[in-house]
């Protein structure tokens, strides 16, 4: 029986180590928010459409979600994309892209919204709060 899981160990390891150099590679980026559309106040327990608008840099920029952190009623948010190396990347000028996502409103008071501008000349992050009362 220990021969058999060792051989059969053996076979799952061998044939989990492949190396595959013809893989694509990539890479993460943030992309500042431009525009924001929020609604002027939530309601305790409502489901709110926020849309974001942003520049997409090139061809190899794909859209992968948010960077979303919280923090109590604070909500840090930039764009993600993975950004595809290749050589033949067409840049775009001035291509604003849209997304949107649904916020679930769940404490009272005021939710901070900091939504990442990209950074100054010292590297340091930059950031525009929007702040929406609950009522």
């Amino acid at each position: 029986m220990k021969r058999v899981l060792f051989l059969l160990s053996m076979f799952l390891v061998l044939n989990s180590c492949s190396i595959n150099d013809d893989a694509e590679k990539y890479h993460f980026e943030l992309s500042a928010v431009e525009e924001a559309i929020l609604p002027d106040s939530f309601e305790l327990d409502g489901t709110y459409e926020i849309t974001l608008k942003y520049y997409r840099p090139s061809a190899c920029h794909v859209y992968d979600g948010l960077y979303y952190d919280k923090y109590l009623n604070t909500r840090t948010i930039a764009i993600r994309n993975v950004v595809f190396e290749r050589n033949n990347c067409v840049p775009f000028e001035n291509e604003l892209t849209e997304v949107t996502f649904n916020f679930h409103v769940t404490n009272n008071g005021s939710y901070i919204f900091k939504f990442w501008k990209g950074t100054d000349t010292n590297g340091e992050d930059i950031f525009e709060e929007i702040e929406v009362p609950v009522i």
